[in-house]
């Protein structure tokens, strides 16, 4: 069996999640802590390039199940989207003892019983967890960013360029043009400035190294940094070879980056307020 096809449970991301957040000061960004811990594993780029049915990279997806986990486990807290970050618990606890499947047991309990006082509490108002909505709005976005036709999806990412700080974008998408989709200026201050290529990948899955490889060949001679776009996300692989010593570097922009930005710059997205059920203040009128 080829190692592409052997996928591992995802409590094997519980113990190095842990550990790197530990190494990090307790606070990291997700997707730092994910490439990481895809490293730690030794995880292939042909495993990193699974899909489930959804489109969603399989491996991800184990992490993100991982940290559920950690989070429902009182190891994790719940930090700023995109963040991850240790409890007192999560940072004082001995790993060496520590069993990740005796975390999934427990957990998996804390949701039975959770579904089985939904069901009692047949009149409750059912307000979904903040964080899930968040995520169930996230992939929402993606799909739509996913759906558009490529020159539509271009054409937003000089828009978010330009919303971004960015001058003098153009679409210049040609085919035999390496990849190279646009270019723009970015002006740091009035003495510095830089020249940009961009490439836009409407992916669902990951974009492995021999793409920013071949795209750096590309913009060599032309520019002085490069971007990439994608609705997907990166190998631990390419994500090296962007910062890779002794060349010019390119700047990887995912999907979970492109929701920030979307959110951030409130751009083809609306604010909403949530709220969530507080149970312990109807407890004295029960």
């Amino acid at each position: 069996m080829s190692k592409a096809k052997v996928t591992g449970h995802f409590t094997r991301f519980v113990k190095p999640i842990l550990e790197i957040l530990r190494e990090g000061g307790g606070v990291m960004r997700a997707s730092e802590v994910v490439s990481k811990a895809m490293d730690v594993l030794e995880i292939s780029e042909e495993e990193q390039a699974e899909l489930l049915p959804s489109g969603s990279p399989r491996v991800k997806n184990q992490a993100f199940w991982a940290r559920l986990y950690l989070v429902k486990g009182g190891y994790l807290r719940s930090a700023k989207r995109g963040v991850w970050a240790l409890t007192e618990e999560g940072s004082q606890m001995a790993l060496d003892s520590f069993d990740p499947r005796a975390l999934e047991k427990r957990v998996s309990r804390q949701f039975q019983e959770e579904r089985k006082r939904a069901k009692q509490q047949k009149n409750a108002l059912v307000v979904n967890d903040t964080e899930f909505a968040e995520d169930v709005q996230e992939d929402d976005l993606l799909k739509v960013l996913r759906d558009l036709p490529p020159d539509g999806f271009e054409r937003l990412c000089k828009r978010l360029l330009v919303e971004s700080g960015f001058e003098q974008v153009e679409v210049t998408g040609r085919s035999g043009d390496s990849g190279i989709d646009g270019q723009g200026l970015l002006k740091i201050n009035p003495f510095v400035s830089f020249n940009v290529l961009f490439q836009c990948k409407r992916y669902a899955g990951s974009v492995g190294s021999a793409m920013v490889r071949d795209f750096r060949g590309a913009m060599q001679g032309r520019a002085d940094k490069g971007i990439i776009i994608t609705t997907g996300s990166f190998t631990s692989e390419a994500k090296k070879e962007a910062r890779r010593d002794g060349v010019p570097p390119i700047e990887l922009v995912d999907g979970d980056d492109l929701v920030a930005l979307f959110q951030d710059l409130e751009l083809g997205v609306k604010a909403r307020k949530v709220y969530d059920v507080d149970q312990d203040f109807f407890e004295d009128f029960r």
